[in-house]
């Protein structure tokens, strides 16, 4: 019995036992393989985007409450503000208060005027500088020029003594606390005639 070999050297292309390498084949297992990879890349993306829109959110709640705390806390500093002010305003004028009261049992006895008025221009003065103290200013009228931001004219005089737009005379005081007007002055300004 003679045994015949296969010879791999041989180049004979019918005992050739090489394989060739063939072009892949698109099966439905390297198909679902590559829409899974897609998918997981998808997935991770929105995971990132969610994460980052989750973060965000907090942050703006975060934010959003912040401010209305803030905002609270002026409104209640405001209200401290005005009513503790009004208490400091009030507790100085009660000074002035009590020299009304003792003036008023003094005056009973009274009988001389000049008295009664140099009562009445003490007791005025303490309640001006008081106020004074609180921050108001009268506004200056007389021989002033008219301003509409600090001045009401409620009468106009022609005259050829003053010049035009001239405040002759207060009809009413007028007050301001730093820039702000309280009660315009009434005035009488002077026109051309």
């Amino acid at each position: 019995m003679s045994h015949k070999h296969k010879n791999p050297f041989n180049k004979n292309s019918d005992e050739l036992d090489i394989k060739q390498d063939e072009p892949a084949e698109n099966t439905p297992e390297t198909e679902e393989s590559a829409v899974e990879s897609k998918e997981e890349e998808t997935k991770s993306s929105d995971n990132e985007l969610q994460e980052k829109y989750d973060k965000l959110n907090q942050q703006y709640i975060r934010l959003a409450a912040d401010f209305d705390n803030y905002r609270k806390r002026q409104e209640q500093e405001r209200e401290a503000l005005l009513k503790y002010g009004a208490e400091n305003a009030l507790k100085k004028l009660i000074e002035v208060l009590d020299n009304f009261d003792r003036g008023e049992k003094a005056l009973e006895k009274v009988e001389d005027c000049q008295t009664v008025k140099d009562s009445f221009n003490l007791v005025h003065k303490q309640v001006q500088d008081t106020l004074s103290k609180l921050g108001l200013e009268t506004i200056e009228t007389e021989g002033k020029e008219f301003d509409p931001n600090f001045h009401e004219a409620v009468m106009q005089t022609p005259t050829s003594e003053h010049p035009e737009n001239t405040i002759i005379n207060e009809l009413q005081k007028g007050y301001k606390m730093g820039d702000k007007v309280l009660r315009a002055s009434l005035v009488n300004v002077a026109t051309a005639e």
